[in-house]
């Protein structure tokens, strides 16, 4: 322990990476932990589905019909007799990759275009800046839907509508922190020792931002699937005979009434994706926060 005006710091484990250290900050909550495993349970089971599934997604029963869970269907069946357990699992590989594609998409826009309007500066980073403003102002769900009903509603057209909606945010993260660290020690040193601009770019100011990056893609996740899920809710998301788990949540809220196993389960399944992302992504912006102390 160190001793400093009778101020006691703690000394982090010799050896220890400053990813170690975060690592060990995230699992020592219990909530986190928990929430990391339902996560990876289910992304692996909807992984899976082609292998665990027992039946196919678009596999008909028309004598069957709707009825509640069983031995046969664990979360029952839908008014075409289809199993409902192996469409949860389908959907979610539809509802999981939307939210993580469409993060990405808006993750590689938004760095570098924050980057960018933070390193140049001045007028330039004014005029990108101002463009960023422009877009919040406008409805950005109703621009999604704007790109669905004009181009078409693919699966890809999807996750570049929702990804292209969600980069300003980061872009605004991006760029105030590269404003903070382009003047930094270090970036001087660097551009004393003759690093050209494209070296301290990506060597040196990117590296330092992949902490917010990392956290606000965790947080990001879950809001494109609840925007993916929110517009299969209105038929313009995934189309028949694919479905997604909002397009799940939308047949079964017709039939809510006679039949409530239908929206239960995806809502279900929906919400503990939703909550699980959440509290990791509070987890690791807990665990990569520098002015923590390691316990």
């Amino acid at each position: 322990m160190a001793t400093v005006q009778n101020l006691t710091i703690p000394e982090p484990p010799s050896g220890a990476s400053v990813w170690a250290l975060a690592r060990r900050r995230m699992f020592s909550s219990r909530m986190t932990v928990v929430c990391t495993a339902i996560l990876g349970i289910i992304v692996l089971v909807c992984v899976l589905a082609p292998w665990i599934a027992p039946y196919s997604y678009q596999q008909i029963d028309l004598k069957l019909g709707a009825t509640p869970p069983s031995r046969a269907h664990w979360m029952g069946t839908d008014t075409l007799g289809r199993d409902l357990f192996s469409r949860c699992l389908y959907g979610g590989q539809i509802s999981i990759a939307v939210g993580i594609v469409g993060t990405l998409v808006s993750l590689i826009v938004g760095v570098l275009y924050g980057a960018i309007a933070g390193y140049a500066g001045g007028r330039t980073d004014e005029l990108m800046m101002r463009f960023v403003d422009f877009l919040y102002s406008l409805p950005f769900l109703f621009l999604v839907i704007i790109l669905l009903v004009f181009f078409s509603s693919s699966i890809l057209m999807l996750f570049v509508a929702l990804g292209l909606v969600q980069w300003l945010t980061m872009a605004r993260i991006v760029r105030g922190q590269v404003l903070s660290l382009k003047n930094a020690e270090f970036v001087q040193a660097a551009r004393l020792a003759g690093t050209r601009a494209p070296g301290l770019f990506f060597r040196h100011l990117l590296p330092n931002v992949l902490n917010s990056v990392i956290v606000y893609g965790t947080l990001t996740v879950p809001t494109v699937i609840l925007q993916e899920a929110f517009l299969s809710f209105l038929g313009l998301g995934v189309q028949p005979p694919r479905s997604s788990w909002g397009t799940l949540i939308s047949d079964g809220a017709n039939v809510m009434g006679l039949f409530p196993w239908l929206v239960f389960f995806p809502s279900l399944m929906l919400a503990a994706v939703l909550f699980s992302f959440n509290f990791v992504g509070d987890g690791l912006r807990d665990a990569l926060d520098p002015r923590l102390n390691v316990q």
